[in-house]
């Protein structure tokens, strides 16, 4: 399993490959023992598994029969109290305040307005310009806005005493709707302020880092599918045509963007944002044939479901038309699943079906240089993804 045994076999676990495909590691061992065998990595004995039905087995039993068990260097990237890292109660308690806050959020017309004006401003930053690093752009967005509000976290907690006084020392009301995030979540009474604050950094750090990522995979796909820009086009034409001028989207446009779905589904699929997730078995247990010995790392291999020939046709294509099958959603985990199924999953579809609005609308690209999505394990594009870009009305239809 390896010359090192705390290595085994990480780092040819590790090794970068597309992203779009299931990399040499795991095409060779699928081949060899199937969609569930034994290995080493990580510094544990562990069971790898690209099994659909295992892997929903393995999510859904979370803190019954299996836990979450990254290893030591993640905790002190995220600190103690991530949602990746907690379980239990704690992490049942720092979920639905996220939950709460995004369902109560996604439709509300300020907050889609918001999400919508930073769009595009990021848009116009493009004028003039015949090229744009856009996975760089949106990653260095992402930092400058994390930064930024971990500081106005930290302003607003020691400033909190004052913030409903006015100037002549009386009570201020705040409308409901305008109340922001950073307040929401300091009202909570029932977090500490490490609990506040890292609820915070995992939807900006998570959430952010998460949707950036996907939105350069759409982009990519869609690169190189010139078919597929143009059905998005006519979606979201139509849905321009009915609206008045520069009138905002709302929730009524989002539910209409179903083309657009599919797409960002599919990106998802093929794009694999997330590789696979870090258990850890909490005690014997047996699944069909397969025995887990407890205290053995269990490793649910998305990207393995994704690609896997018996569940999908041509899976390595990228094809949103698969979509219109309503039983894909059972044949893939991009969110993960069980108790641990991103919180944040349909507000990062809202954010992709505005920023698709406005993208196919304006603007026409192409991929300047054989950049590819890369599993590092996380995605990433080398190059940054260099778009050679041009006004979408300039172009012929």
């Amino acid at each position: 399993m390896g010359w090192l045994p705390f290595l085994g076999e990480t780092l040819a676990f590790l090794k970068p490959h597309k992203s779009n495909s299931l990399g040499s590691f795991l095409q060779k061992r699928c081949f060899r023992y199937g969609k569930v065998f034994k290995s080493h990595l990580f510094g544990s004995p562990a069971i790898v598994s690209c099994d659909l039905e295992l892997n929903m087995f393995i999510l859904q039993n979370e803190d019954k029969l299996f836990q979450t068990s990254y290893p030591k260097a993640i905790h002190g990237i995220l600190g103690k109290y991530s949602l990746l890292l907690v379980s239990g109660d704690l992490h049942k308690k720092l979920r639905n305040v996220i939950v709460g806050f995004i369902s109560s959020s996604k439709s509300k017309s300020n907050f889609l307005q918001c999400v919508e004006k930073l769009l595009i401003s990021m848009f116009e930053s493009w004028n003039d310009r015949e090229q744009v690093s856009f996975f760089k752009e949106a990653k260095t967005a992402r930092e400058r806005l994390a930064s930024t509000v971990k500081d106005l976290m930290k302003e607003r907690a020691a400033l909190k005493g004052e913030a409903g006084l006015t100037d002549d020392g009386h009570e201020e009301e705040l409308e409901e709707d305008e109340e922001e995030f950073l307040d929401a979540i300091l009202a909570k009474e029932n977090l500490n302020e490490e609990e506040k604050m890292s609820i915070v950094l995992d939807i900006l750090l998570g959430g952010y880092e998460t949707t950036a990522t996907l939105m350069a995979l759409i982009v990519y796909f869609i690169g190189h599918a010139p078919h597929v820009f143009q059905r998005l086009k006519e979606e979201h034409q139509s849905i321009r045509e009915s609206k008045k001028g520069k009138e905002p989207l709302n929730w009524e446009d989002y539910k209409k963007m179903e083309f657009t779905y599919h797409v960002t589904c599919e990106a998802m699929r093929c794009g694999n944002v997330v590789k696979f997730v870090h258990r850890k078995a909490l005690q014997d247990v047996k699944f069909k044939e397969i025995f887990i010995p407890s205290g053995w790392k269990v490793l649910p291999i998305f990207t393995g479901v994704h690609f896997d020939q018996s569940l999908h046709e041509k899976p390595l294509e990228f094809n949103p038309w698969r979509w219109t099958d309503k039983e894909m959603r059972k044949k893939v985990t991009p969110f993960g699943g069980g108790p641990r199924l991103c919180p944040g999953a349909e507000l990062a579809k809202v954010v992709i079906g505005f920023f698709l609005h406005h993208l196919v609308l304006k603007y026409r690209w192409k991929i300047k240089t054989d950049d590819l999505p890369l599993a590092y394990p996380y995605v990433e594009f080398r190059r940054g993804l260099i778009l050679e870009i041009e006004p979408a009305e300039d172009t012929i239809e």
